[in-house]
This record gives structure tokens, sequence and C-alpha cells, in this order.
């Protein structure tokens, strides 16, 4: 799967990019037909301690499906991310077969 690592107002650790990618491939086990992936990551000025936030977009046939986290690290919000979309793609998969 094709992923796009878009870092807004700052420049991002190459550890970074390949635990994104990573995690963002493990999402083809639940739903095969993932065109491609957008993953924004931003950091808010905030006194927060949660100002790190990453938005991911993946493509499938026929739909979008964006998904946004806030969390202390972007590891913590990509993973989070990554689970919402997992649940996502096997929703949508399931709701595929019943149609068949």
């Amino acid at each position: 799967m094709k992923v796009n690592v878009h870092a807004v107002n700052f420049t991002v650790d190459g550890k970074l990019v390949d635990f994104i990618q990573e995690r963002m491939n493990k999402l083809e086990k639940y739903y095969d037909k993932v065109v491609d992936a957008d993953v924004y990551l931003k950091v808010e000025k905030t006194s927060d301690k949660e100002n790190k936030i990453v938005e991911m977009k993946v493509n499938v046939p026929g739909d979008d499906f964006i998904v946004k986290k806030q969390c202390k690290t972007f590891e913590e919000a990509a993973e989070m991310a990554s689970e919402s979309l997992e649940r996502l793609l096997v929703k949508r998969k399931e709701k595929l077969r019943a149609h068949i």
C-alpha cells in the first residue's frame, strides 16, 4: 500500500515514518482493497501535553475513511488511529460480504 506522510510545519523523523508505514501495512490484513493512504502529522501550539495530532485518510474503492486522533506522542496517536481504521475496514468488509 502506498502511504504518503505529510508533516505540517515540522520535519518528520525517519523512524516515525517507518513506524507509520508498518502500522498502515497491517491494515491490508483486514481489508485488501485499500488503494492508498495519506497521514497528516500536526503539532498544536497549546499548553496541553496532548498536542500531537495524527490524521489518517484511507482510500478504498467507493469510499474514504478519515480518522483523527490527538495524543502525547505521534506513535500513540498513530496506534490509536490505525486501530480505529481496523474496526472501520472490518465493518466495511462484513457489510460487503452481507450483500454477496
